[in-house]
């Protein structure tokens, strides 16, 4: 029997062994991440197969994401596929942040199933903020500091004007937070709420002495509805006494009234105005008419003497008639 010895190997025999040696070694350094991670899953009890690790490189996902999420979610006692990570993975979500929201929700006792998770993550929504608001309830300032007013200004019916700031405290609703309105709709409602009661209020005496009336109104409509929160409660922070609205708008109407008249009057001056001119045209027509009429006189005596209807004596009856009329009115007229 022959012993093969190192002597025997040919260049081509080593070559090969290199390429078979150098072969193995990629092949370990390429399986040793994977096998780190399938031992660190199968030590914590939430297993992933060594196929699945290489597969979900090949599906462009980090297998380290999975796997550590899928053992935090185990360790509480959630069992999450590995196929749904990737699924969510690869659709763009946040893997890591819905696997806290439902550990967080799992230890609150809140519902919160994988499918409703990834939904409300995939709608853009901060998911671990809608749990934590629903642990800890939320405060939210009304009117919001981003709207750039300090109060909300209602005027109540005896027309004078308070400035009212409030503060609303909500939790998330976890159920209605996919498709739900957002903090800006609370806001609003609110705010109506409250000018709406203060306007509804016989006098603003009777909202600084009760402000939690206006809250608990407020709150008894049921603003939330159709909102992905719940309002816990509404609070009157601060009420302050603003401007007599009724009474510059009375003063604003009387100087209104005021030029209404004014323009009237001057409308009847003016039309006064108009008439009397009108009447001293008609008066100067009307002696134009009684001038022109008199110089008709003397043609028509000229013309009676020619033909019989006056004589000389009928003349001088009427000349010494005019004459004493004429005496009359001078002695008349002497003081």
């Amino acid at each position: 029997m022959t012993t093969l010895t190192l002597a025997d190997i040919s260049v081509w025999g080593w070559v090969g062994i290199g390429v078979v040696g150098l072969a193995g070694l990629i092949f370990l350094l390429v399986i040793g991440q994977y096998l780190q991670l399938w031992l660190q899953a199968l030590l914590s009890g939430a297993p992933v197969g060594l196929v699945d690790l290489i597969m979900m490189r090949l599906r462009k996902v980090q297998p380290d994401v999975i796997v550590i999420n899928r053992i935090s979610a185990k360790k509480a006692g959630l069992n999450i596929e590995t196929d749904l990570m990737e699924a969510h993975y690869i659709a763009g979500g946040d893997v890591t942040r819905v696997v806290r929201a439902m550990i967080a929700a799992e230890k609150a006792k809140i519902d919160l199933p994988w499918d409703r998770a990834v939904a409300i993550d995939l709608a853009g929504r901060d998911i671990q903020g809608a749990v934590r608001t629903s642990v800890d309830p939320k405060v939210i300032d009304c009117p919001s500091v981003s709207s750039g007013r300090e109060t909300l200004d209602a005027v109540a019916k005896d027309g004078i004007q308070l400035k009212v700031r409030a503060r609303v405290t909500v939790r998330t609703n976890i159920s209605r937070l996919i498709g739900g309105a957002t903090e800006e709709t609370i806001i609003a409602r609110v705010g109506e709420g409250i000018i709406s009661s203060v306007g509804s209020a016989e006098s603003h005496k009777a909202v600084l002495e009760n402000p939690d009336r206006i809250s608990k109104t407020v709150l008894a409509k049921g603003l939330d509805s159709g909102t992905a929160f719940e309002i816990l409660s509404i609070d009157i922070a601060d009420v302050d006494v603003g401007e007599n609205i009724g009474a510059k708008l009375q003063q604003a109407q009387a100087e209104a009234d005021t030029k209404r008249f004014q323009a009237e009057a001057e409308q009847r001056r003016a039309l006064a105005i108009a008439q009397e001119a009108e009447y001293k045209a008609e008066e100067q027509k009307n002696r134009a008419l009684v001038i022109l009429a008199e110089s008709e006189i003397p043609r028509a005596m000229a013309e009676s003497f020619r033909s019989g209807h006056l004589g000389i004596m009928d003349y001088y009856r009427m000349k010494n008639m005019q004459a004493d009329t004429s005496m009359r009115e001078n002695i008349g007229k002497t003081p």
